[in-house]
């Protein structure tokens, strides 16, 4: 009776531990390590409305990932000033970039604004401002694509740096706006990479996201928000990282 009972219970704790989800025991989902680089001007490197540097909207990302389970290595090439020219000399020169292009599995990219900027006061170097970028950019894409065939690229739009400008020169700006960020896009596409709008988001709240109208760099929550508008897209594929 005694060996029976014994594997009656025997029977019995292996019904219940097989009937018990595995989960139950483990600690916690593995964290993947991913490697993110950000690359752009001072909206990645985290200028500030009134003229510092904080917090950009890469490290508002990289919070993103660590909040979903990833551990991060993050290095953020992002630098204030920065236009396409300088930009493509880095990715097809520099060592240190070129080495963290070759690592990561997700990159970020915002560029293309301190080209047209200079040219808005000067309507005849609009075209040749534009026709740089295009043209930077595509070696951009192109080299990353090279160096890394399967890193996964963002390449942000731009928002409307003078929502406070008067109407009448709204009505000049945001065509040119519009052509900007169609040349940006046309050329992500084209390389097989993915458009980050945030003209719209930040369009809705000027106020809070560009507090200062003699500055064109974002606050915290407009960083914030642009990260977020990053993630969305970024979260659709992240399921894919090994």
């Amino acid at each position: 009776m005694k060996i029976f009972r014994k594997l009656t219970s025997a029977v019995l704790v292996g019904a219940l531990l097989t009937a018990v989800p595995i989960s139950t025991f483990a600690k916690g989902p593995a964290k993947k390590v991913i490697d993110y680089v950000a690359l752009g001007d001072s909206l990645a490197a985290g200028m500030t409305p009134a003229g510092g540097m904080d917090l950009g909207y890469p490290d508002y990302l990289t919070n993103r990932f660590e909040q979903s389970q990833y551990t991060v290595d993050f290095k953020n090439f992002g630098f204030p000033g920065y236009n396409s020219t300088n930009l493509a000399t880095d990715v097809l020169t520099r060592a240190d970039v070129q080495t963290k292009i070759k690592e990561a599995e997700f990159i970020t990219i915002d560029i293309g604004a301190n080209d047209l900027l200079p040219a808005i006061t000067d309507q005849s170097k609009i075209p040749v401002a534009l026709g740089t970028v295009a043209v930077n950019l595509q070696t951009i894409l192109a080299t990353i694509d090279q160096l890394n065939p399967t890193v996964k690229v963002y390449v942000m739009g731009y928002y409307n740096p003078f929502p406070y400008l008067p109407q009448a020169q709204q009505a000049a700006l945001l065509p040119l706006l519009a052509t900007f960020n169609g040349l940006i896009e046309a050329r992500t596409i084209a390389n097989g990479d993915t458009f980050v709008e945030t003209d719209t988001i930040i369009a809705k709240g000027y106020q809070t996201y560009l507090p200062n109208p003699l500055n064109i760099h974002l606050s915290k929550e407009g960083y914030q928000l642009i990260a977020k508008e990053f993630w969305k897209n970024i979260d659709k594929s992240k399921n894919e990282v090994r």
